[in-house]
């Protein structure tokens, strides 16, 4: 399977577990070490047990905003296992659209498995 399907699959996963509130799922998409920088305040989440316990957190409150990210593009390096992923995100709570922008993931593949080494958001709106 090529780098660019998997990873889609991968990221569709990662969006199922999301709107499903799937802590369990989430966890193997994600590096030990990923970080995340957050769209608005640059705030970084370090590590798979820091977004995990951020993800509880945010599937708690009430609207629940449940964020759908769309990757535009995978370029997958032909030297080494890793790829870059652009695309867009968004968060719904209640039917409306919250916030909205740009993003990158990179990931790696390792054992024959991508996970997502760092992601980093940009809000537009």
């Amino acid at each position: 399977m090529s780098a660019d399907l998997a990873i889609r699959l991968r990221r569709a996963a990662f969006n199922r577990a999301l709107a499903e509130g799937d802590l369990a799922a989430i966890g193997p998409l994600l590096a030990a070490d990923a970080m995340l920088v957050t769209g608005t305040d640059s705030a970084v989440l370090s590590g798979r047990k820091a977004q995990l316990a951020a993800w509880k957190r945010e599937f708690t409150h009430a609207p629940r905003t449940v964020y759908t990210r769309t990757p535009e593009t995978i370029v997958a390096s032909p030297v080494e296992p890793i790829a870059l992923e652009h695309g867009r995100w968004q968060g719904v709570a209640a039917g409306q659209t919250n916030a909205s922008g740009a993003y990158t993931a990179k990931w790696r593949e390792t054992g024959g498995v991508w996970v997502i080494e760092a992601e980093i958001y940009l809000t537009l709106a």
